[in-house]
């Protein structure tokens, strides 16, 4: 391994949250008049923020969303998630294996991903060891929450490893100057980021 730590994103790289988080989404969409065909619809929103999501909503909507929509398509997702959210194959073994520290970095609020690792049951190999732009201030594409978990493991950022699948979160692990390894996912990243990064088919092809 040629690296001394390991930073994960959480969604669509250790939880297969992102197919039952669209779900919750298009769901909450309909209570305000909003359809979508179905969650490809929203498929550029792939490790962006909230707040885009709610952005594209609205825009979707002509007209403002409630004060507490957010929290509508939070209970939405959660709901989805509960119904038989699965860990990403291989991620439990890969954490076992690891040998060097690690820990999540995500534009998630912590809640979400204490609920999605916990229904996973990877939470335990996690500990304390989860880092929420929410909680930083620092949302993907911006490189600060990748510095910030790195420099909480007392890793250099070059001696890190990301494992990434969103273009946001690729963009962040260059700019903050961290290797990056990508999972693929049906979402193809653009050339100028591809060119930059290594492929992984399998989350255990990081030791290889």
């Amino acid at each position: 391994m040629d690296f001394d730590a390991v930073i994960f994103d959480c969604d669509g790289t250790l939880v297969d949250s992102e197919p039952p988080g669209f779900a919750g989404i298009v769901s909450a969409a309909r209570t305000v008049g909003v359809h979508f065909a179905s969650e490809h619809e929203l498929i550029d929103l792939k490790g962006r923020s909230m707040a885009e999501t709610l952005r594209t909503i609205e825009a979707r909507r002509g007209s403002a969303l409630p004060e507490d929509f957010e929290a509508t398509v939070r209970a939405h997702m959660a709901a989805a998630f509960r119904e038989g959210l699965q860990p990403m194959p291989g991620a439990r073994e890969l954490l076992e294996r690891l040998t060097v520290p690690y820990c999540i970095a995500s534009n998630g609020p912590r809640d979400k991903m204490e609920l999605t690792l916990s229904l996973t049951g990877l939470l335990p190999l996690l500990h304390d060891r989860l880092f929420s732009a929410h909680e930083v201030g620092f949302f993907k594409p911006d490189p600060g929450l990748f510095l910030y978990a790195a420099a909480a493991m007392g890793v250099p950022p070059q001696r890190c490893a990301l494992v990434e699948d969103s273009a946001p979160g690729v963009e962040a692990g260059l700019a903050a100057g961290i290797p990056v390894w990508v999972l693929r996912s049906p979402q193809p990243l653009p050339d100028r980021l591809a060119a930059r990064v290594r492929f992984i088919d399998r989350l255990a092809e990081l030791l290889d």
